[in-house]
């Protein structure tokens, strides 16, 4: 009989342990489906984030690009003029005006023109330009018909009788009308062309 328990044991002992195995791997799988609705969740949230932080990476990078674009033009820019005052160009901003699109910086960083059978140096082609528009250069004789050098050496030469280092705060007012007017008056001097 004892035999006979033991192998009912032994029979039944299979039956039990997949019955266990098969309850555990229920109870896993319920667990699991509870739990995964929150991981999709999480997983949903972190890819908005990934997604938002790469957008914004994307519009600071786009941002930095055009900042040191604006960078590199205004340097290009202030070349150009500092080349044109350097060669005594009067009117600086209509010789700029007219050059600024055939100037361009090389491969090297130097700035060229855009010449295409030619690319000179920025020097060489501005000076080129200054030589066929001379009238950007200052006027050689002073004057015209009609200006009576008299006049402008009296106020070239005439002493500065307002001195601003001397304009300060809680002036007196008898000092401040004296320079107002002053001040008018090399305005309306100005203003003559005299």
């Amino acid at each position: 009989m004892s035999e006979q328990i033991e192998n009912e044991e032994t029979a039944s002992a299979p039956g039990i342990r997949d019955v266990v195995r098969d309850v555990i791997e229920e109870f896993v799988r319920a667990e699991q489906s509870k739990a995964e609705p929150a991981y999709k969740t999480e997983l949903l949230e972190e890819r908005r984030k990934r997604e938002a932080l790469e957008t914004r990476l994307n519009h600071l990078v786009e941002e930095n690009r055009r900042a040191q674009a604006a960078v590199e033009e205004a340097d290009r820019h202030s070349q150009i003029r500092a080349e044109l005052q350097r060669m005594g160009v009067s009117k600086v901003d209509l010789a700029f005006r007219a050059v600024k699109d055939d100037i361009i910086r090389g491969e090297d960083g130097r700035l060229i023109s855009r010449d295409a059978q030619d690319q000179k140096p920025v020097s060489e082609y501005l000076r080129k330009f200054v030589e066929e528009n001379p009238e950007l250069l200052p006027a050689r004789i002073a004057g015209g018909s009609g200006v009576h050098s008299t006049t402008r050496n009296a106020v070239a030469n005439a002493p500065a009788t307002v001195d601003i280092d001397k304009i300060k705060p809680g002036m007196g007012k008898d000092e401040l009308e004296r320079i107002r007017q002053e001040v008018a008056r090399f305005a309306a001097q100005s203003l003559r062309g005299a």
